[in-house]
């Protein structure tokens, strides 16, 4: 944690590539591809911190920047209060990282996976057998400990992959999209284990493009787009941002739309009531979202108007990464098939 509290800092971070001939790093003009472009982060301690973009947003090059895997061009970070730039040997004593595929080997056991890693980590033998066996019980795979990974299921090896990741207690764990290319079970496994993590004191930025991953199990997100940072806040926050809670009623029969918008009109305040009746559909914003379901559910009752659907609707992180960017993302499955 540095001294403004915060776990991991990014001030105004630039990653250029392929500068002119003869162009300074980091200077100005229109030489290069900007990955980053005055990118800020910060994170604060002990939780789930998500960066939500879309493909080539720069989620992963910030990831390879705060992990000391390449070398940033302009700006300033810290991370577990250490300056990025000027030590980057004692950051990495202090972070983790997990990529986007399992760095695992598959013809070894789980056991023995981490006890090379442990070794590789320069824990010696009997530490890294410690070490193993207390990953393995940690992240709920003593049972499989020693059976080829190669007959693991996905979320098994991913949560193998976290293991490693944790070899030596970090601070800081940095997660760049670790659920990719699995299914809901295991990535509910890896989420789990995620929450476990922050439980116990680490701090985990998580990289994503699946939204539900994002609401699920950060407390802050930053969304990043062509390499910057666009908005910050809790995910409510953001919701917040694209409108209030709305009130839907889908009627039973196109002949009643008339009265249910009467009755939904009555709580929507000044805000518009919206009619789809190719979808019997009606919905509008309200402020009081308990009371105004209450009043709608009351008034169509009383007028014995039989409904098929009604009920609450929030805002969702996709309508705001559309209010944000004028596009909704793609999960990296929606776009392997585009």
């Amino acid at each position: 944690m540095d001294a403004s509290g915060y776990a991991v800092r990014a001030e105004g971070i630039v990653k250029q590539y392929g500068e002119r001939r003869g162009e300074k790093r980091g200077g100005k003009g229109g030489g290069g591809r900007r990955a980053l472009d005055g990118f800020d982060l910060a994170v604060r301690p002990g939780t789930v911190h998500g960066l939500l973009g879309p493909n080539g947003a720069g989620k992963s090059t910030a990831v390879r920047a705060l992990s000391t895997l390449l070398r940033f061009d302009g700006g300033r970070a810290e991370v577990a209060g250490l300056d990025v730039a000027r030590e980057p040997r004692r950051v990495r004593a202090r972070i983790g990282l997990a990529g986007q595929y399992a760095a695992v080997d598959e013809i070894l056991t789980g056991r023995q996976n981490l006890e090379m890693f442990g070794r590789l980590f320069h824990l010696g033998g009997a530490r890294a057998r410690r070490r193993a066996a207390e990953l393995l019980e940690q992240f709920d795979l003593r049972d499989a400990a020693d059976k080829g990974v190669k007959g693991y299921s996905g979320g098994m090896r991913r949560r193998l992959d976290l293991a490693a990741s944790m070899i030596l207690a970090p601070r800081v764990l940095f997660l760049d999209e670790p659920t990719t290319g699995l299914d809901p079970r295991g990535r509910g496994e890896v989420w789990d284990s995620v929450r476990e993590l922050v439980a116990g004191g680490t701090t985990v930025l998580l990289t994503t493009q699946y939204l539900e991953e994002a609401d699920r199990l950060a407390s802050h997100i930053t969304v990043i787009d062509r390499g910057r940072a666009i908005a910050d806040d809790t995910p409510d926050g953001l919701k917040n941002r694209v409108g209030r809670d709305r009130i839907e009623v889908v009627a039973g029969e196109t002949a009643d739309l008339p009265a249910v918008v009467k009755a939904v009109e009555r709580v929507a305040g000044a805000g518009p009531v919206v009619s789809d009746e190719a979808a019997r559909r009606v919905h509008a914003q309200v402020a009081d979202r308990v009371a105004a379901l209450t009043e709608v559910a009351r008034t169509l009752q009383d007028e014995r108007i039989e409904v098929e659907d009604i009920g609450l609707r929030r805002p969702s992180l996709d309508d705001v990464f559309l209010g944000l960017t004028g596009h909704r993302t793609q999960t990296p499955e929606e776009e392997a098939m585009a």
